[in-house]
């Protein structure tokens, strides 16, 4: 079993890759120019409904209309909703669903600050806010620390918008850093409809990533790689990982979905809806209509997300808030 040190951060010591990486990303995916202030509070009604949609999206007030139309733009996606954390709470009511966790992406290293002052302050009751660390970043293992310090429960990353391949050796201190950490990685996979099908975060780079950090808590998103499901069968269903729903059902023949499912063990697959670019009341109704058995069906609605979070108590302020 290989180890890697966290120090090695070779995105952060090569002047050429870090270059690369920072060079100015299209505008139609500006999720994080975020600001603190911008927050809306994340307390929705109540709900009994232990449903988890594990993969969402959603924006300060002040960019989401922004962030939104760009993305709608470059990605040819119509979006369900506006952004907006009350759209998403009023689409969770409205679908049954429970909780949400909250993915943003790092388009550049110094949004970190921003995502972790907007995630602690929609954190709690309903939504559970994951981070994200720009693989550009030279101190990026050390904000992981931190973020599993303070109790949020894992990272988005993203091959396309943040400009690396998942398997590339400078990525190593990033995922060392998660897995010595035990934080939970959600990785786009797949391709990516706002980019050219060019191979970045496809199944073989994720066994190649997974032979490295074997006890990484890996999320491969979209039913393991979107549009690329035929290589999902062939080397990701035997893997130590996780997949989520988002984003695909409707792109596959529903026969196919279902075998796909059913090829991964019964706990480790989640439901994901990525809103808003996908309806959630929907994406609940298609995964229902596969025919899963009662207890497969409660698994991936609930059980397998709650047994995943369960570890993680929220933002250290959340929890002092809540003991005093």
């Amino acid at each position: 079993m290989s180890e890697h040190p966290i120090r090695n951060c070779d995105f952060a010591r090569s002047a050429d890759t870090v270059g690369r990486l920072l060079t100015p990303l299209s505008p139609s995916y500006i999720l994080l120019s975020m600001r603190p202030e911008s927050a809306v509070p994340s307390r929705g009604a109540a709900s009994a409904s232990r449903i988890i949609d594990f993969h969402v999206h959603a924006f300060p007030d002040d960019v989401a209309g922004r962030a939104v139309s760009r993305i709608q733009e470059s990605a040819g996606v119509i979006p369900a909703l506006d952004g907006r954390v009350t759209s998403l709470l009023a689409s969770m009511d409205a679908a049954g669903i429970g909780r949400s966790v909250v993915l943003s992406i790092a388009t550049k290293p110094r949004q970190f600050e921003s995502i972790l002052a907007w995630s602690r302050e929609v954190a709690g009751g309903r939504l559970l806010p994951m981070l994200s660390v720009h693989p550009g970043d030279p101190a990026a293992p050390e904000k992981i620390r931190a973020a599993a310090d303070e109790g949020f429960p894992g990272f988005k990353l993203h091959p396309y918008y943040q400009d690396y391949d998942l398997d590339d050796r400078a990525m190593d201190c990033v995922y060392a850093a998660l897995q010595e950490t035990g934080l939970i990685c959600v990785s786009h996979t797949g391709f990516d409809t706002a980019f050219p099908l060019v191979r970045r975060a496809d199944p073989p780079r994720i066994v190649r990533v997974l032979d490295r950090f074997p006890r990484l808590k890996l999320v491969a998103t979209h039913l393991g790689a979107w549009k690329d499901w035929e290589l999902v069968a062939r080397h990701l269903a035997g893997a130590d990982l996780w997949i989520d729903t988002s984003y695909s059902l409707d792109f596959m023949p529903q026969a196919a979905a279902r075998d796909l499912i059913l090829s991964f063990p019964a706990d480790r697959v989640l439901f994901g809806s990525d809103s808003p670019w996908a309806d959630q009341a929907r994406s609940l109704a298609v995964i229902r209509d596969l025919g899963l058995d009662a207890e497969r069906e409660e698994a991936i609605l609930s059980g397998n997300a709650e047994k995943l979070l369960d570890p993680f108590r929220g933002p250290r302020r959340l929890r002092d808030s809540q003991r005093g």
